[in-house]
């Protein structure tokens, strides 16, 4: 994987071919970024640009320059200028490390055993892995988990993981200069991960940790203070937009799901796979279900959202929230088409009812239970429950203001 193929983080890529060029690279780099930032994607594209014949990470001498050993003057060419903060791509080792097959970047992540007593390894479920990471770099543990048939089991980074790691980095490196083990989610270590410690504090010469995490709370401080930290901002609304454009998504489209997605761009393929969904038409019922339709028009409607499945109950639950903040941006500034080209005709019309439904305070609150029912949606919370306790304090909420949305 090149840089130019991974989306934005201008500021990152160049960051880290300046670490290269100016040669500051640490043993231990630390890439810590949300989810769908593209941290994963950027710590192999790191790892390429190191192991590059062409570039081999290191700048390309200056048109005119004399060798400091007698040597004819260096000439710079075309592709010289191109690859300089960049892998060069068509080199052995980059289509190597494109395959995810280099002999010398080595990988680890969480696994599962395949059976009762097995001591899983990451090398186990390398063919899974690399068909994983070429299909969908900007995935999450819970996709890559499902991908290897985890179902409702945890993934870990084990004892036996450790070791494997420590055996492969002692050896001598095969084509390389470096050898570079790429850890996705050290969150996952437990206690086994101070076996690390050791080879991370003196690590054989030319070895490479490019430790990629979501969660800097979750990883054993023990590892994180023997690391360079890099981190890893979300991606802008513009960013991801551009991105789905390029994916032949219409604009007006591509403009409400970048919206929706928060510079989360894993989050934005999910809302593309849910795009016919009618989210507003459900909310309008829910709400008219709430405030006028009674227990029934309320048990019927928890009974099919309940069916809709724990993402699209997410998504569900998020859109609400993108709507009430847009209703709250629309009390600020006004409903001037000049500063509110951004919100789509159709949310603009609803977020103005919205405002008309419930003030400020009462938007802020139903914002922080729909924050709470999110998070209890994301660890497997009764949705018939949840959403029926959702309504109750919705109605409670909103009672004393209680206009109908209608169409």
């Amino acid at each position: 994987m090149q840089f130019k193929n991974i989306i934005g983080q201008a500021e990152v890529k160049g960051q880290l071919a300046q670490m290269i060029q100016h040669n500051r690279l640490s043993h231990a780099l630390l890439f810590l970024g949300k989810e769908g930032s593209g941290s994963l994607s950027l710590a192999m594209a790191f790892a390429q640009y190191i192991v590059c014949e062409n570039t081999g990470g290191k700048p390309k001498p200056k048109a005119g320059s004399a060798s400091m050993f007698g040597d004819d003057e260096p000439v710079t060419t075309v592709q010289d200028s191109l690859t300089a903060t960049d892998a060069c791509g068509i080199c052995a080792a980059c289509l190597k490390a494109n395959e995810l097959v280099h002999p010398d970047i080595h990988f680890s992540y969480p696994v599962i055993p395949r059976k009762s007593g097995d001591k899983p390894i990451s090398t186990d479920y390398i063919k899974e892995w690399r068909e994983f990471v070429n299909v969908t770099p900007y995935a999450n543990v819970y996709d890559w988990l499902q991908f290897i048939g985890a179902e409702n089991k945890q993934g870990n980074i084990t004892a036996t993981e450790c070791n494997d790691i420590i055996r492969k980095l002692n050896l001598k490196s095969f084509e390389s200069e470096y050898k570079i083990l790429i850890m996705w989610l050290p969150e996952f270590l437990g206690k086994e991960g101070n076996k690390l410690l050791k080879l991370i504090e003196e690590p054989p010469p030319n070895t490479l940790f490019l430790l990629v995490a979501e969660n800097e709370e979750q990883i054993l401080q023990t590892i994180i203070s023997r690391t360079q930290l890099v981190k890893i901002p979300l991606l802008t609304n513009k960013e991801v937009e551009t991105a789905l454009e390029l994916q032949d998504l219409a604009p007006e489209r591509a403009q409400q799901v970048a919206a929706l997605s928060e510079g989360n761009y894993r989050e934005a393929l999910h809302l593309l796979q849910t795009a016919e969904d009618d989210w507003q038409g459900l909310l309008r019922e829910w709400l008219n279900a709430i405030l006028k339709g009674g227990p029934v028009a309320q048990v019927k409607w928890i009974d099919d959202i309940s069916k809709q499945g724990r993402e699209k109950q997410k998504q569900f639950v998020k859109y609400f929230i993108h709507l009430l903040e847009q209703a709250v941006r629309l009390n600020a500034i006004g409903d001037d088409p000049q500063n509110t080209q951004s919100i789509a005709g159709n949310e603009r019309d609803f977020a103005l009812r919205l405002n008309k439904l419930c003030s400020l305070p009462q938007q802020e609150a139903i914002i922080n239970e729909l924050d709470k029912a999110s998070y209890y949606i994301e660890r497997n919370a009764n949705a018939k429950m949840l959403f029926h306790a959702l309504s109750i304090k919705l109605y409670h909420i909103i009672s004393n203001n209680s206009l109908i949305l209608v169409n």
